[in-house]
């Protein structure tokens, strides 16, 4: 196993640099919107699902009132 910049690093390198380059948020909903949206993005990657198509869809259900798409696929 290497030392640095393995797996776990790599998937938290976007969040990070988002971080330093935006100062963060001021709220606490703030901060819990970029949680939720960098864990879509990173299970999104990991999967290799399209990310914007998935966000599409989160937000075309939440206008029509249907259920969400799953963020984790079955096995």
């Amino acid at each position: 196993v290497e030392p640095t910049n393995n797996a776990a690093e790599r998937a938290l390198r976007h969040a990070v640099c988002w971080r330093k380059m935006s100062y963060g948020t001021d709220s606490p909903s703030g901060s819990r919107f970029v949680e939720r949206l960098l864990t879509v993005v990173a299970t999104c990657r990991q999967q290799g699902r399209d990310v914007l198509g998935y966000l599409t869809e989160a937000c075309r259900a939440a206008l029509t009132g249907t259920a969400p798409p799953a963020l984790l696929t079955r096995p």
